[in-house]
């Protein structure tokens, strides 16, 4: 019998899967902030940017991506569009010279102020949807998958090497294998059969000169 208070838990391969529970969850969220933020207002990943950068001014796009999480591409194209509606600045890294650095522009400042109180409610109201008891678990549980994303990269670049290094030992396993192995013995020629001498032709008797008859 389920208790009174608690939510009675839905049969199914949904109710019990990680990815799918993640998911609705992020939906809930991303409907949460929009609504807090408004019409026209940045959006989850705007803020993310301009949150980072004004941490530390200068990235470039491959601090961004640690930073934020967001995908190489969909940065790069978010970075673009960010700077053409003024939010953001780009000039050259004076650390790495093929690198752009990002700064805010003083659009992008007042929009980040403007947002900022915005966000804080947001959460807020999503917090709010758990037990108290719970929130500051949550938080954590959040941080350790948060911080495995950031070191999925890493990982599959160590596993990636680890998998091509095992191949190669293995080929040269096999090898040394293959040259440890006894060669196989020739098979003794077969003797050559003695020619059987060709009888030798016998010469004909001399025919015995005759005298001539007187």
């Amino acid at each position: 019998m389920v208790k009174s208070g608690k939510q009675a838990r839905r049969a199914g391969a949904l109710a019990e899967s990680p990815s799918h529970l993640m998911h609705r969850a992020l939906q809930l969220a991303l409907d949460i902030y929009s609504e807090e933020m408004g019409q026209g207002g940045l959006t989850q990943r705007q803020f993310a940017v301009l949150e980072a950068v004004s941490v530390k001014s200068g990235l470039t796009q491959t601090d961004l991506v640690r930073a934020t999480g967001i995908d190489r591409s969909t940065l790069a194209d978010l970075v673009s569009r960010m700077t053409v509606k003024g939010l953001l600045e780009r000039e050259r890294s004076t650390l790495d010279a093929r690198a752009k650095a990002v700064r805010l522009s003083a659009a992008g400042t007042e929009a980040l102020e403007t947002a900022r109180p915005r966000v804080i409610a947001a959460d807020k109201r999503i917090m709010a949807l758990l037990p108290k008891g719970k929130r500051e678990g949550f938080i954590e549980l959040l941080g350790e998958l948060g911080a495995a994303a950031d070191a999925a990269p890493e990982q599959a670049k160590d596993e990636a090497k680890a998998l091509k290094k095992a191949q190669k030992d293995a080929r040269k396993a096999e090898k040394a294998a293959r040259k440890a192995e006894p060669k196989p013995e020739k098979a003794p020629k077969p003797a050559k059969s003695e020619k059987t001498p060709k009888p030798k032709k016998a010469k004909a008797a001399p025919v015995p000169k005759t005298e001539p008859v007187g």
